[in-house]
Order: C-alpha cells, then structure tokens, then sequence
C-alpha cells in the first residue's frame, strides 16, 4: 500500500502503534460472541462442500457401528471360552468343552469389524483433510481477493500484522479445526447413542450405574467449557495484537534503533505477549483439564460396574462375559465425552478465528467497480451521436490523451473533517503541473483521489471528459505511472522488478530505462546483470530503490504521470540526472509533480499552490514569483536557507 502516502499513512502509522488500537479490535473484545451465528456462517461458506462432508460422516459414522458391534462378539467369545473352565459338580471339578468353531466364526467377524473399522475411519479422514485444506484455501484466497477490495482508510485503522495474523494464523486455526473437530464430533456422537443402546441391551441396571457416574463427568465438563470459551476469543486477538506489533517493529526496525525506542519497543510487545501467554495458558490450562477429568470419570466408572456386575454375575443374572462388554463399553462411552470437550474447545478457537476472519470478509468495500455503468454510458453517448464523447470514451479504453479536470473536489479521511475542501483545477493534456504547499496541505490526498484510491465526499474528477466514477478503477490506473517517495522493491530480479506487470517488454527496453537513470553501470557491475535477484539481503541503498522504481514508470508508458517526491532519496548530481530523464518522460504526457524542493519545478507549465485543502495561487514559477505571495514567500525561505 505505498501509495497510501501522506495524510493516510500517518494516520494508520499512530492509530495502530505498537501493534493493534483500532477500533475494530476494541469492539471485538468488548461485545460478546455469538457462537452459533459465526458458526452458522462458518457452515453457509462451507455448503459448496456439503455432498463430501455428508459421505465422509456417513463412513465416519459406519466405522464407529463397528467399534461399537465388536465389544459384543467379544462378550460371545468370552462366554463360549468361559464354557471350557472347570466347574464343581457334586463337589467335583468337571471339565467343559469349549466350541472352537464358534470362536473361531465370532473372530473372524471380529477381524472384519476391526478392519472396516479401520478401512472407513482411513477414507473418512482423507476426505475431511482433503475438504478442510480446500476450505482454507478457498479463505487465503478470498480474504488476497478483499484486501484488494478494501478502501486504504482501512488500512488507516488497522495494522498489516493484524492482516497477516488472519491470513495465516486464523484461517490454519479454522482449517485445522475442521479437520480435527468436525469428523469427531460425528463419530462421537454415535460411538455414545451406540455404547449406550449396547450397554442397555447387555444389561439396563450397569448401564444406569454408568450413566450416573458420566452425569457428574458430563456436568464437570459443561463449567469448564463456558469458563474457556473467552480465554480462546483473547488468545485469537492477542496473537493478532502480537503480530502487529511485530511487523511494525521490524518494518521500522531503523526508526526504533535510531530514536533509542528500544526499550519502549520491548515493553509494548512484553504487554502483548503477556495478554498472549495468559489468554493462552488459561485456555490450554482449562482445555487441559478435559482428558484427565474424563480419565478419571471412565475409571471411576470401571470400579462401578465392577462391583455391580459382580453383585449380579453372583446373583447369576449376568454372564461373564457382560462385565467383559461392560469394561469396553464403558471406555467407549466416556471416550466421546472427552472427544466432545476437545472438539467444543476447539470449535470454541475456530468461532474466535471465524469471528476475524468473516469479521474482515465482511468489511465495507471500494464502491462497485464501474465496468456495467461505463459500458452503459458509451452506449448512451453513441445514441446521442456525441462523437466527441465517444472518442473520449473509447480512448480511455485503450490509452487516454491526459486531459484530466477537478470540478469541486471535497473529501476527508473522517467525515467530520475535510481534508480538502473545494478543489477545482483544469490540466490539458501533455502539461507538466507541479503541486506544492506545506506538509498536510493535502498535495498527496488529491493524487490519491485521481487514482480512486479513496471515494469522494464531493465533487469530481474527469479523464479526458469521462468522470473517473464511470470508469473501472483497473482502467483509471493503467493510465497512470507512479513514482513515490517509498520505493517498493519486491523478491525477484532486477528485471522483474522494472518489468512488474507491464507486458512485452523487451531486454532493450529495460536497458535503455536503466541508462536513462543512471543506473545501468551499477547493474552491469553485479555478477548476475540484470539477473540479479532483490530480497533482503540485497544491498541497494535507498538512492538505487528509487531509480529503479522510476525505471518502472519509464517501461509502462503511461500518459499521465504522477512523480511524489521521486528525487527525494538520491544526491544532487543523482538528481541532475534524473531530471534530465524526466524532462524526457515527462514530453507528449501528462504530469503531476509534488515537490518541496521548489528549485525542481521551475520548469512546470502550471504550479498549483495548495495549503489546508484548497488552491490558493496558481501559474508559472515566473507568474508566483512575480506576484510575491505565498509561493513565492516558500521559494525565499528555501533559497536564504540554501545561501545560509
């Protein structure tokens, strides 16, 4: 977002700090969340994936019939072995004969229950994987596609660590989630209703002493799910505070060493972390307390149905072979209680990721893109046979003259405070108009404005006659180049990086931009040229970042062209270079210059000179002078500077 210069940037710079004080993270900490809302959306996103869900849930549910189905062919078993043992007839041992061939049939259909067991417990798994990485995907992608979407005033209020955080922490969290939770649940809830349905066709008096025993387990684990549920929501937002305040620090990591900001640095981040290690040990803590409370739950349930089963195995109203069943099923009921703890603590995390993650998807976008209303307009106009309408029209379809006009222009980054407050200009096409004025006169804000990278409150701007509202924002920023004060360099060659998304250039091109800078010997001094790859061990000083990006501006060829202190980095004899370039660049193309050095700009063809929103001189650098106002006030200043 380096466009987002000036008025916009500082804000975003002051509101997020040392890492998240926007106004979104306040309200997302104070009001409480609506569990089944967000999971209700979490399931409406996920509904182009219901027919595979639904089959891995039926496996997931058939595999747990057969975990279920095998403790009771273990009781058979059990009672056809027990035939064998001696038993006293007439105060004698006796020996009894054990049918082989039955245990060997209810093996066998042991063994089969076992594998389909683990056969459909294997699909099941593989499909859900499958469906929760399609899921996440599907969110990386739409969440790459909003932040392109989303406004800059956004940006203004939230961090980019915050972004990140979601993009990759949240969404991992969802993803795996899903993958670990969903499936569970649904083999859990049948592993209960079929232990349950077992154990009281087996024996209804045991069953009832489990079940007592699993009430206080199940009671115990409701208190502790409704104590962590919060402890989830602010780890998700302390991992985003964290992040953000991360990033910053690292991206300014020279501003910090340079100002000894250090220690307040370490500071900010120790708050954060600490918010992150307490929300998170007193969820992990809390969660923690599930397995061992049900361990305990299962086990004390052992020790009942023990002493029940033989109180009746010696009433001879059960068989053996029951309290055999019994010792399982009781595992296998208790297990889903704590599978159900781990999975609503873990869905408890997913709604606090689902929460930021459709939080942000839900954000209030750009205006609609124009693409319907300016093919609408050009057919208007052609009914009107206004060709010179129609020419403007389908010129901007291609590459627009540059003829560009604000008409009342208004706007502000709050409603309560307008940056600019009526702005109207006239620039033909093929002027150079430079725009100066003090720091926050709003110089940057109107470029900004000229690229739809902000709405209007008021007023318009038009291309070549074409109001920019009735034009794709894709269009109107294909008939810019843009230099600014921060350079952007991104991971690649240095071929790439001048190329970018312009397309067909040729390696003469590149070479010939580079010369035209200056800095075509340093490039042909790296081993690798033009190969050369930028990242960030890469040693280009901040001079060299900006001759490549106007190199970059050179290559795409656009008509108008915007240059926000793009001399600011380099050294005089550097900049001598440049303008000479620029004077070059600048021929046959509209330009729109900002500049506090005003020595730069005595050539401009107008000089419009801007303080707290509005112009209040205009003309030649000769014109300015000439009338001795505020131009001219600024121009002295920096000459008797230079001369002291």
């Amino acid at each position: 977002m380096s466009q987002a210069t000036g008025h916009g940037a500082t804000k975003r710079t002051t509101s997020s700090g040392g890492g998240m004080h926007g106004p979104g993270m306040s309200a997302a900490v104070e009001k409480p969340d609506n569990f089944n809302e967000i999971m209700g959306k979490l399931v409406a996103y996920c509904k182009r994936y219901a027919p595979a869900m639904i089959v891995a849930l039926i496996l997931g549910a058939l595999s747990t019939v057969f975990q279920v189905v095998g403790p009771d062919q273990l009781k058979n078993m059990t009672n056809e072995i027990t035939k064998g043992l001696p038993a006293m007839v007439q105060g004698k041992p006796v020996l009894g004969s054990i049918d082989l061939d039955a245990v060997t049939r209810i093996g066998l259909i042991l063994v089969a229950l076992y594998v389909g067991y683990a056969l459909f417990s294997y699909v099941q798994s593989w499909i859900m994987a499958t469906i929760t990485q399609r899921v996440a995907q599907r969110l990386r992608d739409d969440i790459s596609k909003k932040i392109n979407r989303l406004p800059l005033k956004y940006f203004d209020k939230v961090s980019y660590g915050d972004v990140l955080s979601r993009i990759t922490n949240d969404v991992d969290a969802i993803g795996q989630t899903l993958g670990q939770s969903l499936g569970s649940l649904v083999t859990s809830v049948t592993l209960l209703v079929g232990s349950l349905v077992m154990m009281f066709y087996n024996n209804v008096i045991m069953t009832l002493t489990a079940l007592g025993i699993s009430f206080v387990g199940m009671v115990l684990m409701m208190v502790i799910m409704k104590l962590s549920q919060r402890y989830f929501v602010q780890q998700q937002l302390a991992l985003g505070q964290t992040n953000g305040h991360v990033e910053e620090m690292y991206s300014g990591h020279m501003i910090v060493k340079a100002y000894s900001g250090e220690q307040e640095s370490i500071e900010q981040f120790e708050k954060y972390n600490t918010s992150l290690y307490e929300s998170g040990w007193k969820s992990q803590f809390l969660s923690g307390l599930m397995m061992p409370l049900m361990n305990f739950i299962g086990n004390l349930g052992y020790v009942g149905v023990c002493v029940v089963g033989a109180a009746l195995a010696m009433n001879g109203s059960i068989e053996f072979g029951v309290i055999v069943a019994f010792m399982m099923y009781i595992r296998l009921f208790t297990q889903p209680l704590s599978q159900f703890a781990q999975a609503f603590q873990n869905l408890q995390r997913c709604a606090a990721a689902s929460e930021r993650v459709f939080g942000f998807l839900e954000e209030d976008e750009m205006s609609a893109d124009a693409e319907g209303a300016f093919a609408s307009k050009r057919m208007e106009i052609a009914r009107r046979s206004n060709s010179a309408e129609v020419e403007a029209y389908a010129k901007l379809g291609d590459r627009a003259r540059g003829d560009v006009e604000f008409n009342h222009v208004k706007f502000g980054y709050t409603p309560e405070k307008m940056v600019i407050k009526d702005f109207s200009a006239q620039i033909k096409a093929g002027q150079k108009i430079a725009i100066v004025g003090p720091t926050g006169a709003g110089k940057t804000t109107m470029v900004n404005l000229l690229m739809r990278f902000y709405d209007l409150n008021g007023g318009e701007i038009s291309i070549d006659g074409v109001p920019t509202t009735s034009i794709p924002r894709s269009e109107v920023h294909r008939q810019f180049s843009m230099v600014l004060q921060d350079t952007w360099v991104f991971d690649g060659s240095i071929r790439e990086n001048i190329v970018y998304a312009t397309p067909n250039v040729s390696d003469e091109q590149v070479c010939e931009a580079c010369r035209s800078v200056g800095l075509s010997k340093f490039i042909e001094s790296l081993p690798e040229g033009y190969d050369t790859k930028l990242d960030d061990k890469s040693s280009l000083s901040a001079g060299q970042k900006q001759l490549l990006t106007i190199a970059r501006a050179m290559i795409q060829d656009a008509p108008i062209l915007i240059l926000d202190e793009a001399t600011s980095s380099v050294d005089t004899r550097t900049e001598e270079l440049i303008q000479q370039a620029m004077d070059q660049l600048t021929v046959g193309r509209t330009s729109f210059v900002i500049a506090h050095r005003l020595s730069t700009i005595k050539n401009a063809d107008m000089i419009l000179v801007m303080n707290e929103g509005d112009i209040i001189e205009r003309g030649t650098h000769e014109e300015l002078l000439a009338a001795n106002g505020f131009y001219a006030d600024l121009y002295n200043s920096q000459f008797s500077t230079l001369v002291a």
